[in-house]
């Protein structure tokens, strides 16, 4: 699993004009699934975001988890995540994995996140044309991905 976490002051998802998610302070996290994720990874993963410091504490140094926060998680699939541009111009999605494996994971994602933190997590739609917008925090952006624990 690959994510990009960006810290926001607000974030939303819209689809055919209508707004199916709207956080306020919290995460955006765009989540890029590959056939290779397990649960570890679910598990793992979760666990990094919801305890990522990444708000200021009253120092101004980031020291605080979203979870010490009470804080929203926008949760959007994005199969581009998974890019390859090693050859050409045209990235290849061949890493991706295709709905029938992806669509689970990111299910349970959602279950596990929402286990961790406690609280609802709001989402785009699966396989939708979305229209993510955000207002970064910071700005603070960090990409982790479980198949390169850095």
């Amino acid at each position: 699993m690959r994510a990009v976490i960006q810290r926001v002051s607000k974030a939303s998802v819209t689809i055919d004009g209508k707004i199916k998610s709207l956080i306020n302070k919290g995460l955006l996290v765009l989540l890029g699934i590959e056939d290779a994720d397990s649960n570890e990874d679910i598990q793992w993963l979760s666990s990094k975001i919801i305890n990522l410091r990444v708000f200021d504490d009253e120092n101004g140094v980031m020291n605080i988890a979203v979870k010490d926060i009470s804080g929203d998680i926008l949760l959007v699939s994005q199969f581009t995540l998974h890019a390859s541009t090693k050859k050409g111009n045209r990235p290849s999605y061949i890493r991706a994995s295709k709905p029938d494996v992806a669509i689970p994971l990111y299910e349970k994602m959602i279950k596990q996140l929402e286990s961790d933190l406690n609280k609802k997590i709001y989402t785009g739609e699966f396989g939708a044309d979305m229209k993510v917008e955000l207002l970064n925090d910071g700005p603070v952006t960090i990409v982790i991905d479980t198949k390169n624990k850095e």
